[in-house]
């Protein structure tokens, strides 16, 4: 049973690795040298698309895969775990809701406009929380499922560790993007839970 665990947790970290790569900087430089500047305007739409169904084949896994049930939330601690679920999910609602949906998906730039024309630093809404809402919110979602079984918890532990990893290559990317702008915000505001730690030589 606990090989379907480890299968579950390589496929998460290929798929990891590949969505990543084709996440960077470098690979839309490779598109544009290749396609010229068409490249700008589909390359999102293309790595979203890309991102939807390259991910099918890690949810085929994890629902064939053989799988055991670890633990049952009991009554009445269940509406618990239900509660912050729907937490999670209106958090997530949120973070939607203050980003641009259209260029975060890419169709935006198919219909024309620049990528230069949609940069902007989001800190507002739950980004004022987390620098990850989006990420925060699926951990809460995943994390807080009243039943736990052993492909579950791969998965889990796989995407929280493709959250972490990524989040960090991304962060690099908007360094480089927004500059001193992003800096001062990375160090204000915490990853992916809302706690401020207290930094030496701060009051």
């Amino acid at each position: 049973m606990w090989a379907s665990f480890w299968i579950l947790l390589l496929a998460l970290a290929v798929y990891g690795v590949v969505h990543s790569l084709a996440a960077s900087r470098r690979a839309k430089a490779a598109a544009r040298r290749l396609f010229g500047p068409a490249a700008d305007r589909w390359y999102r739409l293309a790595f979203s698309l890309f991102g939807g169904l390259s991910f099918l084949p890690v949810l085929f896994l994890f629902a064939w895969l053989p799988d055991r049930v670890l633990y049952v939330v009991p009554y009445p601690y269940i509406f618990l775990m239900l509660a912050v679920q729907a937490l999670g999910g209106m958090f997530f609602l949120w973070a939607l809701a203050v980003i641009d949906l259209g260029a975060f998906l890419g169709l935006r730039q198919l219909a024309g406009s620049r990528d230069a024309e949609m940069e902007r630093l989001t800190t507002s809404g739950p980004y004022q929380l987390v620098r990850h809402p989006l990420y925060t919110a699926s951990l809460l979602v995943l994390w807080f499922m009243p039943v736990m079984s052993v492909n579950l918890l791969a998965f889990n532990l796989g995407v929280t560790a493709y959250f972490v990893i990524g989040g960090y290559f991304e962060e690099q990317k908007l360094l480089q993007q927004f500059g001193q702008a992003y800096a001062v915000y990375r160090d204000e505001t915490p990853m992916l839970i809302p706690v401020r730690l207290m930094r030496p030589g701060r009051d």
